[in-house]
């Protein structure tokens, strides 16, 4: 997600956050949370993805060198 749809995003969620919470905020104090959450949740979630499709990388390159292992054995070391 680029940044400014982040804090397009993140004023309507300054929105919603205040009312869930039954805070009765200014417009701007408002849009500068939801603005603020919106970057912070969207660069944690990016860290997150990353980490997964680190984590999910190493499983691959196990099943593939798994999968190596089998055939060598299966096919090559009889």
């Amino acid at each position: 997600m680029s940044v400014i749809f982040l804090i397009i995003v993140g004023a309507a969620a300054g929105f919603l956050a205040t009312r869930f919470m039954n805070l009765n905020l200014g417009v701007v104090e408002t849009v500068a949370i939801g603005i603020a959450g919106a970057l912070v949740g969207g660069f944690a979630l990016r860290f997150l993805i990353v980490i997964g499709g680190l984590l999910a990388g190493l499983v691959g390159a196990v099943l593939g060198a798994m999968a190596l292992i089998w055939l060598w054995q299966t096919y090559i070391k009889r």
